[in-house]
């Protein structure tokens, strides 16, 4: 046994290392990406990947597990979506060796589209889901998650939040216990192949296998309930995941039932607890998941609302602010105001000095992003941009100005053809990144030349999987674990594809790709420009040129902000000036001073010649 300060993810990693698992499979997806990253760079002897998709990662796994070997596969809420497909059938074929699907759920959309409850997809699918509350039982719910998948031949969803996934716990890690077995797929039709007369057979056996689940939830030590210390058997609170914390802050008084097993749910742990106690109340984040299956069983808790009136929000993080304002409500609340006798008249506090208010911190295109280029010098056409996910997400926001939808990952080119399609009135152009072109772009391309569009599509290639982190993708040449492999080119495979104007610039060089946006926009056939240039946070090189401001040749006309770069900057007297620190000298800021007042200059001459 060790002691280790782990994250919710790293803990994963190691809970995986520990149950000897085999194969990893995973998409980068915030706030996911790290476990993957950490089994590859701390467990050399386990097969790790960043497959194309979620889809490809989940069926990865699968075949791993249906040899015997122990596999797991990693996404983030949205992904899931991508791989519905498959989870929805392994639930009915069931798995051989472990299995388990580690997705993160983000409530509060740090870093996601959506706020998505994946208990529901658990629910739906028909397969376990568990909850672990900190970094301890993220590395112990892997461990007994693989036990529970072999003991019932079932996937298992291994349910994180963004709190649980970045903060960090004291872990008491094991050693690896490697597993004396074969890996060797056994010829089992009846088993594997869910043609409809096979199939029946297994739903029965589903709905069977979900009966014994429950069962066992209720009896698992994965469940617990914590008592009132002093016996007092009034308020009962039954919560989940890092709410549960946030519970034993704010109610330290209560009654506590906590679920790491969620589902199938324990019918009757939550039929005897709530029995138990006079009132019970649910605090669970995001769906009122655990609280409408209590009320089919014929109990009436709280739980999203109290006597008609909102009680714990659906939508968003909990955290001890917010829990508090849920006591604040109970306290008030007649029928539950009796378990906080102590609430009524605080004791008074002494005022803390008012702290100055942080300034807001927008998300913004880092300096020196290619992508600032393509989007400035799109920005001078009339057309509606489709975007995808990633990075260049951001060239929604001002002074670009220069994204209309986005949908999901491989929707910039899907919308674009459709709204081409519907003949809009104006050109339309789908943009999305080299990642997401791979990971779901493909068929949509394939689309447009099977049915003849006339989309122009945009691959902002820059070299790198960028947003979560620069993790490497078919299109880098690299694997997870920085092995020389093939690099897809984008080019090569839309040729392939049937697609006849291909054309890659420099996003760096306003008037190449402005040239080429115009030629394609005015086409009446499908064109793909691919934006290629290096991300300048994953490619780091050595400047040997800087940028400044002749004040002597500017204008002060604001053209240049209109890049909105954060390394140009202005006072209130409308002074600009270049922040050195940030500048990378891409070169943009000279191409758009009509009066020549940027300067590059020699950062290796001593006296900072010009170039």
């Amino acid at each position: 046994m060790a002691k280790k300060l782990l994250t919710g993810n790293e803990a994963i990693a190691q809970g995986a290392y520990e149950a000897d698992v085999s194969v990893a499979t995973g998409y980068p997806g915030t706030p996911s990406t790290e476990i993957l990253e950490n089994v590859s760079k701390l467990y050399g002897d386990i097969y790790c990947e960043w497959s194309p998709n979620e889809k490809v990662a989940f069926e990865a796994a699968v075949g791993a597990s249906t040899t015997g070997a122990r596999a797991m596969t990693t996404m983030k809420l949205v992904g899931l979506n991508v791989a519905a497909d498959p989870l929805m059938t392994l639930s009915y074929t069931g798995v051989n060796g472990g299995f388990i699907a580690v997705v993160a759920d983000d409530p509060g959309m740090n870093s996601s589209q959506d706020e998505q409850d994946t208990r529901l997809f658990a629910h739906f699918a028909k397969v376990p889901v568990l909850e672990p509350s900190d970094s301890q039982e993220a590395k112990d719910f892997m461990k007994a998650g693989f036990e529970l998948s072999e003991q019932f031949n079932t996937p298992v969803i291994l349910r994180t939040t963004t709190t649980v996934s970045h903060s960090r716990g004291v872990v008491e890690t094991a050693d690896r216990v490697k597993l004396d077995r074969p890996h060797s797929f056994k010829k089992d039709p009846q088993r594997y192949v869910p043609i409809p007369a096979f199939a029946r057979g297994m739903r029965v056996r589903l709905e069977e296998r979900v009966e014994k689940l429950s069962e066992a939830a209720s009896k698992s030590a994965l469940n617990r309930v914590e008592w009132n210390e002093n016996g007092d058997r009034g308020l009962g609170i039954v919560t989940s995941s890092a709410a549960y914390l946030f519970v034993k802050e704010v109610f330290p008084e209560a009654n506590v039932l906590k679920l790491g097993w969620c589902y199938p749910f324990p019918d009757q742990l939550l039929l005897d607890f709530s029995n138990a106690v006079e009132q019970v109340v649910v605090i669970e984040e995001l769906e009122d998941f655990v609280e409408l299956h209590m009320r089919t069983l014929g109990l009436k808790p709280f739980g999203k609302k109290i006597g008609g009136e909102p009680l714990v929000p659906k939508y968003g993080p909990l955290d001890v602010d917010v829990l508090k304002k849920v006591r604040a409500t109970l306290a008030a609340n007649p029928a539950t105001a009796k378990y906080f006798p102590n609430d009524a008249a605080p004791a008074p506090q002494t005022a803390l000095p008012e702290l100055p208010t942080l300034p807001n911190r927008p998300p913004v295109l880092c300096p020196g992003c290619p992508h600032r280029g393509l989007f400035y010098a799109l920005g001078k056409f009339k057309t509606v941009v489709a975007g995808d996910i990633g990075c260049y997400s951001l060239g929604v926001a001002p002074p670009l100005n220069c994204m209309d939808t986005i949908l999901c990952m491989g929707g910039g080119i899907t919308v674009a053809h459709g709204m081409d399609c519907a003949k809009n009135d104006t050109p339309v152009v789908g943009v999305m990144g080299d990642s997401t072109f791979f990971h779901s772009g493909m068929t949509g391309l394939m689309d447009i030349v099977y049915n003849k569009g006339k989309s122009t599509i945009v691959v902002l290639d820059n070299r790198i999987t960028a947003m979560t982190g620069h993790q490497d993708n078919p299109g880098t040449g690299k694997t997870i674990s920085g092995d020389e492999t093939f690099a897809a080119d984008i080019a090569e495979i839309a040729k392939a594809m049937g697609m006849k104007n291909v054309v890659t610039v420099n996003p760096r060089k306003l008037d190449e790709t402005s040239a080429a946006l115009k030629t394609a926009i005015e086409s009446d056939e499908p064109w793909l420009i691919i934006a290629k240039e290096p991300c300048p946070l994953a490619y780091r090189k050595k400047l040997e040129h800087g940028v400044r401001v002749n004040q002597d040749k500017c204008k002060k006309c604001g053209s240049c902000l209109k890049l909105g770069c954060p390394a140009i900057e202005r006072n209130a007297e409308k002074v600009v000036s270049i922040n050195d620190s940030l500048c990378v000298a891409c070169g943009l800021c000279m191409q758009v001073c009509k009066f020549g007042a940027l300067e590059q200059f020699d950062l290796k001459s001593s006296k900072g010649g010009l170039v």
